[in-house]
């Protein structure tokens, strides 16, 4: 008997030694401050925890198995979410419980606008983690935007939300060709959205239905997110992971499958992004797997502020519509710069693997370099394996800024239509296979500058050529040895082709290894 009282209390002991010590370290469980795990709403108990724990020096607000309902939630610094396993926090679908507005930035445009669910401004050592769920119950807010995009803009009758949105962004200014969006006066808020934060965490946790874009760090410094999945139903804008304008990112680990690009870079849109100028620089994204999706990974089209010195390395695209996107257009201004993809697996890609578009805004016209131009350079691609690929590739500058100094390396891929290159500079391709279904491999045009080293297709078609060069100059094509019965390796036409070198090339399998046109100039060797 004695022996089971001795137990009894040091088992008393240390459950009480562990209460003491959750206590001091600021641990505090949500259903112990009036929340409530039934699904009523809570959000004023929720903040109140986290005001108090900020009020404090900080602390985790802790929520056990549950139902969870509240409003926009205002992290503080130095405090942390810690969602469990079995824990549901459910955003309320009242447009009101995301008032007052806030300034955020909403696509690339900083504005005052509804609060994002989960907010923080100007705060730092911010987490949300655990092993619970994050439900953005968007399906109202996508609707409400339907509504509106789709009636007659001089019959619809403005909502109070479009009035004050109205009030609060006197003066706002942006570019004619976003003036039709912004008369929507309606933005839906991105789920988590900290605000010119430092020393941010978000791990773990599983996050659905986003309004709109679903973590979208603004303007911060040192953020992480590891080990979350975000999946997001066929829907509009729902983006998974948008770091915009922000320093020091590390994306790692996570699962994505949304209704739109899985993962985007972006530092801001045309006026405004200049106006803040403010890059998105420092980024390294790795192991993480893409499912539905518009893209894998996407750099812009917001890139006003410029983006430089990004690497993504080691992850699988599966079914996205596109893997690798660079996209910008006449208008935006910006550098993108000093890129690295390595080690990345592609399968059932429905448009190109790998892109980089100047001319996303196709109804612009050429005129001279200004802030406005785009620019892309620096940008090297390497081990990369695709299967049921529609489109390789498609590179396309603007002819008074063509893409400079981009390289692949180790390619390989299986693909209805190969890779096209269209006004670059300085490009090379280095052990590159393409296997079409149709055209050539690798199709260049209107470039200067381009090494072709070991270009191969496991089956060339007897119709076209493995490379085809229109317009090309300064060009060295070496190294290559067809390893398959080929019609045809290399055609050359356009009367802008000059200073081609062939050098080096085993032709053994080759019936016809060079073809060109009689306009073309200075082709040497064979």
């Amino acid at each position: 008997m004695k022996r089971i009282t001795k137990l009894l209390f040091v088992v008393g002991l240390f459950a009480f030694s562990q209460s003491l010590t959750a206590a001091n370290s600021g641990w505090t469980n949500i259903l112990d401050v009036g929340g409530n795990n039934e699904g009523e709403l809570c959000t004023e108990a929720i903040q109140n925890a986290i005001d108090k724990a900020a009020e404090e020096g900080g602390g985790t607000l802790y929520f056990p198995a549950g139902d969870y309902l509240t409003g926009a939630i205002h992290m503080k610094s130095n405090t942390t979410l810690h969602l469990d396993a079995g824990a549901v926090l459910r955003f309320s679908t009242n447009f009101d419980h995301y008032l007052p507005f806030v300034q955020m930035r909403w696509e690339g445009t900083v504005m005052n606008n509804f609060s994002p669910l989960i907010y923080a401004y100007e705060a730092e050592n911010i987490t949300i983690t655990g092993r619970g769920k994050i439900d953005g119950q968007g399906k109202d807010w996508w609707m409400e935007m339907y509504r509106i995009h789709e009636a007659d803009p001089e019959t619809l009758k403005e909502s109070k939300y479009q009035k004050m949105w109205t009030e609060a962004n006197v003066g706002l200014e942006t570019t004619p060709n976003y003036q039709k969006t912004m008369r929507l006066k309606f933005f839906r808020p991105p789920l988590i959205q900290p605000f010119r934060c430092k020393n941010v965490r978000i791990e773990g946790v599983t996050i659905v239905n986003s309004p709109f874009w679903t973590v979208n760090p603004a303007f911060c410094d040192n953020v992480t997110i590891t080990g979350v999945t975000i999946e997001n139903p066929p829907s509009p804008n729902t983006d998974g992971i948008n770091p915009t304008s922000c320093r020091n990112v590390h994306i790692s680990d996570c699962h994505i499958s949304v209704g739109d690009d899985c993962i985007t870079i972006k530092s801001g849109r045309d006026i405004d992004g200049r106006k803040w100028d403010t890059p998105t620089e420092n980024v390294t994204i790795t192991n993480c797997t893409m499912l539905s999706g518009h893209g894998g990974v996407v750099i812009g089209s917001e890139v006003s502020g410029s983006i430089r010195k990004v690497t993504i390395s080691n992850c699988v695209f599966d079914g996205t519509d596109r893997g690798i996107r660079l996209k910008a257009a006449r208008g935006r201004g910006g550098v993108v710069e000093e890129i690295r993809v390595d080690n990345v697996v592609m399968k059932d890609i429905q448009l190109e693997a790998i892109v980089m578009n100047l001319f996303y805004d196709k109804n612009t016209k050429e005129g001279p370099v200004t802030e406005e131009t785009p620019i892309f350079r620096n940008i090297h691609i390497s081990n990369v394996t695709g299967s049921e690929v529609n489109v390789a590739g498609k590179i396309l500058g603007i002819p008074e800024m063509p893409i400079d100094q981009i390289s692949f390396s180790n390619i390989n891929m299986q693909a209805k239509e190969g890779i096209s290159i269209h006004t670059a500079t300085n490009v090379e391709l280095h052990d590159v296979q393409i296997t079409t279904e149709k055209g050539p491999s690798v199709s260049v045009t209107e470039t200067k500058g381009i090494l072709l080293d070991n270009i191969k297709s496991r089956r060339p078609h007897a119709n076209r050529p493995v490379i085809e060069m229109t317009n090309v100059s300064n060009a060295l094509v070496t190294n290559n040895f067809p390893m398959v019965s080929t019609p045809n390796f290399l055609k050359i036409v356009g009367e802008k082709s000059m200073d081609i070198f062939i050098q080096n090339n085993q032709w053994n399998n080759v019936e016809e290894p060079v073809i060109k046109g009689n306009e073309v100039k200075g082709v040497s060797g064979q």
